[in-house]
């Protein structure tokens, strides 16, 4: 029996009340319907405590800089109501980021700022670690790698490639990491020019650069920012870059360079072309609205003025993918990487 059957055996005088309680429920029914209708959709997840963004590398590192350059942006421009700390885990060649990682499944409150690590480290390394493992979030930028040598040495691609295959001992190329990208390109670039380099692994590409302008090395491959101050000072020489297309950013960086004046490697007769991501992901067995949280949040991020700030002194790649795109990337970035490291002879037996 609904509440206006039940009025129908009272009383004339209570009759009288009972229409009026009715009216007062049909409204009352009525008003909360409209509530209903127009009230908005249940809040969104959102962190209830300080958020740790986990770099897998050291102090000072182009995935240090970027983590704390987002960390600024999202307190700047007021993009979420708890803090981002950053988390620097570079143990054991960032494996101690990875496993972290790894073992904090279902914790909302923790994110990696990943790059091609998380492909190559488990097939040199042997971790038992995978991409999949954890939660995709976005793709937010892409290095491109350059061709450096000294400002001292050959002026092009095609005499650097000669006077590397003519010396008595292998040329020295500086990097950043054994079994890395470094050392990957300049296995790579042996295997299409014939020339021979012998691959010297430092802690820094900050300390690479000072290498190469000591005269201790004759080239490197390092990224755009980590060779930046010492190309402005006219140290180095920016030989190519190792993508399909040149670096977008016009502005003058040296007296008369800008990033977009350096020819690409296929551009000088070198064929090769690498990026490496940088790309976000939250532990496994995290929820769908707190994935969608941070990718909510990490394309806020790409639209403030401290990120294209950030992408042009860096000379980064703007990107931003999520959701399938990002998978299909991953799943491509992932074959390419391991097909590279199998061709190096780096994937461990």
């Amino acid at each position: 029996m609904t509440a206006v059957q039940g009025f129908c055996g009272f009383s004339k005088p209570n009759k009288e009340i009972g229409k009026k309680l009715v009216g007062q429920i049909l409204r009352a029914t009525a008003t909360v319907a409209a509530l209903l209708i127009n009230a908005p959709a249940f809040a969104a997840w959102e962190p209830t405590k300080p958020v740790e963004i986990v770099v897998a590398a050291g102090a000072g590192g182009a995935s240090d800089q970027m983590a704390r350059m987002m960390q600024a942006a999202i307190q700047k421009n007021n993009l979420m109501k708890q803090p981002m700390v950053v988390s620097l885990k570079g143990g054991a060649s960032g494996a101690e980021a990875l496993m972290y990682m790894k073992s904090s499944e279902g914790d909302p409150n923790k994110v990696l700022i990943a790059y091609s690590l998380i492909y190559m480290l488990p097939l040199s390394a042997k971790i038992p670690f995978n991409w999949r493992d954890l939660t995709p979030v976005s793709v937010i930028a892409l290095d491109q790698f350059v061709l450096w040598d000294n400002a001292s040495g050959p002026k092009s691609v095609k005499d650097f490639i000669a006077a590397a295959k003519a010396a008595s001992a292998p040329f020295k190329m500086g990097g950043t990491g054994s079994k890395r990208e470094d050392h990957v390109l300049t296995v790579f670039m042996e295997q299409k020019t014939g020339a021979k380099f012998s691959y010297l692994p430092y802690k820094s590409g900050g300390e690479a650069a000072t290498q190469l302008v000591g005269g201790h090395t004759e080239s490197n491959v390092n990224n755009p920012s980590e060779n930046l101050e010492v190309w402005r000072a006219g140290q180095v020489r920016a030989l190519c870059v190792f993508d399909k297309e040149r670096i977008a950013y016009k502005t003058k960086v040296t007296e008369t360079q800008s990033w977009n004046d350096i020819p690409t490697c296929k551009e000088e007769g070198l064929d090769m072309q690498y990026l490496m991501l940088r790309a976000m992901f939250l532990p496994g067995k995290v929820t769908a609205e707190q994935q969608a949280f941070y990718a909510d949040l990490f394309q806020k991020v790409t639209q403030t003025a401290e990120y294209k700030d950030y992408m042009e002194k860096q000379a980064l790649k703007p990107i931003f993918l999520t959701g399938k795109d990002m998978i299909q990337f991953l799943e491509d970035d992932d074959k390419l990487n391991a097909t590279l490291m199998n061709e190096a002879g780096f994937v461990a037996k």
